[in-house]
């Protein structure tokens, strides 16, 4: 599918190249979508909540150290539904954590607000018992 260069800084297109620089683990291009003063938050309950701010900080707090804890760690972006700035991105997280062992299989649901073909912000929700347990050695609930 082919993008017109106007089409490049659509907020679905900025999202989408986003989740693309993720997978390849393209960390440069992956802060290329985020605002200078961007506003990442990762769901209260998740191993890395809380808000991140600037692209490096996203980028070394959030995705640096999930590569670290998890082997194949993936979002299978799959639902996109946008209205001006905002894109809602349904997806899937597979992953395996290095220390358990367990596999991740959780749907999430991710919020970008995209603003001059930047991220300016983003809000994780994502079931949080389900990664906790994949990630703790009595996890109570299979994944």
């Amino acid at each position: 599918m082919g993008l017109t260069p106007a089409d490049d800084t659509a907020p679905a297109a900025v999202v989408r190249r986003q989740y693309l620089a993720s997978a390849a683990g393209d960390l440069t291009a992956l802060r290329a979508t985020l605002a200078p003063d961007v506003e990442w938050t990762e769901m209260a309950g998740f191993p890395l909540a809380g808000t991140y701010r600037t692209p490096e900080g996203v980028t070394s707090e959030v995705m640096e150290k999930l590569a670290q804890d998890w082997d194949g760690w993936v979002v299978h972006d799959d639902t996109y539904v946008a209205d001006g700035e905002d894109v809602v991105v349904l997806a899937r997280y597979t992953a395996t954590h290095k220390a358990t062992r367990k596999p991740l299989n959780v749907r999430v649901a991710h919020h970008f607000t995209v603003r001059g073909g930047l991220i300016v912000r983003f809000e994780q929700f994502v079931d949080t018992a389900l990664v906790r347990d994949a990630a703790t050695a009595e996890g109570q609930n299979g994944i």
